[in-house]
């Protein structure tokens, strides 16, 4: 019997017509039984030389991984990114990769919305005072007011500028991929970005080309009492650089979603200007069930593109 993995953190399997139509076919279909983000280690194990295709989450999918499950063929992401797959790797070792650009679009977009409201508003800290016995009266800033600087244009980055845009908020941004950009938005350097937004906030996938886009000497570009948000991917950031921007009050406050090492332990814990929630953009209900559906409907388009599943 052929086998496939789910390695996706969470997964409703029941839930999932596709991944039923192929257990009805025989297929054998392992989860992930860390619940977590694997290991390097731990993903290899999992696939082991019998699993013919993986619907993958964000474990790192390296050329030692993909050499080492001899009989993959087909990958297929439950999300945006396929910064964690070896792609040159995959193609050498003749296996299908896809991914759900489109479905998590909106849930990260509204995270951002939800982050950026509460960094201006203060909402997490006022709570945590309020059960501590305190009443601040603590002033906030309005999002209308603000120039939102948005780098990378692209699903999520668009939803994200015309949510903004509903509050009357100014939009700039960068892409140095993007041929056309909406009218209303305003296409401009990352270094003119970075000096002109009270909030930056980040939405491009994870390459080793732009590593700590945003270290020491981008946010020192930033304007005082800037905010930052990562709800894009981990390693985009340095975490330590913007640790001190925080402590400094260079940076006013910082939400991130995602992080170079997760689950996070490091030192932005300690820093009570930072909102740190855990990869959680995607995770909303209806958001995550389309994203599954599509993520089975490609996993069994590439068993049949190989061979290995008939209808």
């Amino acid at each position: 019997m052929s086998k496939i993995v789910v390695s996706t953190s969470s997964f409703g399997f029941d839930h999932n017509p596709v991944i039923q139509q192929l257990r009805t076919h025989g297929f054998i279909i392992t989860g992930n039984p860390y619940q977590r983000k694997l290991t390097e280690d731990e993903i290899t194990d999992l696939l082991g030389t019998d699993t013919v295709a993986l619907l993958a989450g964000v474990e790192p999918l390296t050329e030692h991984v993909l050499t080492s499950a001899s009989a993959l063929r087909v990958i297929a992401r439950c999300g945006t990114g396929l910064d964690n797959v070896d792609l040159e790797a995959a193609r050498r070792q003749n296996i299908q990769v896809s991914n759900t650009p489109e479905a998590p679009a909106q849930a990260v977009a509204e995270l951002t919305l939800g982050l950026m409201l509460d960094c201006l508003r203060q909402i997490n800290r006022i709570d945590r005072s309020v059960r501590e016995g305190e009443w601040p009266r603590s002033q906030g800033r309005l999002l209308a007011a603000r120039t939102i600087g948005i780098v990378g244009l692209g699903h999520i980055g668009r939803r994200v500028a015309r949510l903004c845009q509903a509050f009357s908020a100014q939009i700039i941004a960068h892409d140095p991929h993007l041929q056309q950009v909406p009218d209303d938005i305003k296409l401009v350097a990352l270094t003119t970005l970075l000096e002109q937004a009270d909030i930056v906030t980040l939405h491009l996938p994870y390459s080793p080309d732009v590593h700590h886009l945003i270290d020491a000497k981008a946010i020192a570009r930033m304007k005082p009492g800037a905010i930052l948000i990562n709800a894009a991917r981990g390693g985009l950031v340095d975490e330590a650089a913007l640790c001190t921007a925080l402590n400094s009050g260079h940076i006013e406050a910082a939400a991130l979603d995602s992080f170079e090492q997760e689950p996070y332990q490091g030192p932005l814990r300690e820093c009570k200007q930072a909102i740190l929630t855990s990869h959680i953009g995607s995770l909303a209900r209806e958001t995550r069930q389309r994203m599954e559906i599509e993520a089975a409907e490609n996993l069994k388009q590439g068993l049949i593109k190989a061979g290995l599943f008939n209808e």
